[in-house]
């Protein structure tokens, strides 16, 4: 996904034929977000979770006895590695030392505590790899979504993917989660749905878990706020959600960058579905960029790739308690410590009050952002925060990581 910043009425008008001339890509034969989905008030249990704590980390110590305390999970996992709350530098870990200290006592606790099937970091642990065997240009990839893909080389049913765009490619794999109809655990899909309580402060990573725990407490309440880019025009509303995976055999498979069009064709899926199922929404579908709004209980946009975006608008948007957010943008996860300039970070979110977000720590392509439409209709049908952005991910081994409580379900 190109790293928009400033984008001419020329651009967009070349841009949108040559969309035009572009044969569209294969597709797999998958359910549409808008069919069924079981409602269900099934609590998933405590028991599921692990926490990984950076015992190196003041910040991870305290933030993972807050969630254990609060959520009742038992399970923890202390790992000694580098701080990364402390300096920019520290969020960035080289693969070896990731080996050593985090994956290896990671595979000894999962091998005797076969029932886990959700992984909790906190601020403190690294949130990205270098040379690393997965991630963009083959090397660079999320250290959270490394784990989610933890015994995808071990299984025969995986499908390895290289993904192409003109300045790089990258590996990963077909999440097979992608999609489900089905609610999650290990045994059946493999790999883990992780999840990171951060921000800027430790105090905004322990509002996360006081969010998720107030918004289950009483009936949602708040829109769902969609942002379309109008300038970049909308595809196939019918071919949504797209998949670029061709088949499930467990063969390479190389894939190439999406339109801009049909991810906005996804944000005006999302819209179409939550209306039918009579849940409030907001759509701004003008070259505007919808800011400033208050209690919200979904955001869906472009962020700062928008052309008409306005920091001090995105900044003010207010979330109530269960509210949670997606946004194209490459880098919006590139940190989480306080910085200025580049793309817009879902860390401002978090101060906003956000509970659950997806954010990219490098480069992901415009495939990797989750599917709209995917992700609200399960988060709003009762599934798990966790549940509801791993069912709207493409891959795992990449670049993604989603912030907030795995088992936060306001709609449950």
């Amino acid at each position: 996904m190109t790293k928009l910043h400033f984008i001419s009425k020329t651009f967009l008008a070349f841009h949108s034929i040559l969309l035009l001339a572009v044969v569209g890509f294969a597709q797999t034969k998958i359910p549409s977000p808008r069919d069924p989905v079981i409602a269900t008030t099934e609590s998933i249990s405590a028991d599921r979770v692990l926490v990984v704590e950076n015992a190196d980390s003041p910040a991870s110590v305290e933030i993972t006895k807050y969630y254990m305390t609060k959520r009742g999970v038992k399970k923890k996992l202390s790992v000694h590695c580098q701080d990364s709350a402390v300096a920019a530098n520290k969020e960035t870990m080289a693969f070896k030392d990731f080996q050593n200290q985090i994956e290896e006592p990671l595979r000894k606790f999962l091998a005797s505590n076969t029932d886990i099937d959700f992984i909790v970091l906190t601020k403190g642990v690294p949130i990205r790899l270098t040379d690393a065997p997965l991630g963009i240009s083959g090397s660079r990839c999320s250290l959270d979504s490394f784990i989610a893909a933890l015994d995808y080389s071990e299984r025969k049913d995986v499908v390895p993917l290289q993904l192409k765009d003109t300045a790089f490619t990258g590996k990963c794999y077909a999440n097979r989660f992608w999609n489900s109809q089905k609610r999650f655990t290990h045994a059946d899909f493999g790999g883990y749905l992780v999840t990171r309580l951060d921000g800027y402060t430790v105090d905004d990573a322990k509002s996360l878990v006081d969010r998720a725990i107030a918004a289950e407490s009483k009936k949602p309440t708040g829109n769902i706020l969609i942002d379309i880019a109008a300038g970049f025009g909308v595809g196939d509303i019918s071919a949504v959600p797209f998949s670029p995976v061709k088949d499930s055999k467990p063969a390479l498979q190389v894939i190439n960058e999406m339109g801009y069009k049909q991810w906005n064709a996804d944000l005006a899926a999302a819209v179409k579905s939550l209306e039918s199922a009579g849940k409030p929404v907001i759509l701004e579908d003008t070259e505007k960029f919808a800011g400033k709004q208050t209690t919200l209980m979904g955001y869906g946009s472009w962020g700062s790739n928008d052309p008409k975006f306005v920091a001090a608008d995105y900044k003010g948007l207010v979330f109530s308690p269960g509210g949670i957010a997606e946004t194209a943008v490459s880098t919006s996860g590139r940190t989480f410590l306080p910085t200025s300039g580049g793309q817009s970070l879902v860390a401002d979110l978090i101060v906003n009050g956000v509970t659950g977000v997806k954010g990219y720590c490098n480069e992901p392509l415009l495939l990797a952002i989750a599917s709209p439409s995917i992700l609200f209709d399960r988060y709003t049908t009762g599934w798990t925060l966790a549940e509801s952005f791993y069912a709207a991910s493409r891959f795992v081994g990449w670049e993604d990581i989603v912030i907030g409580d795995p088992l936060c379900a306001p709609y449950r």
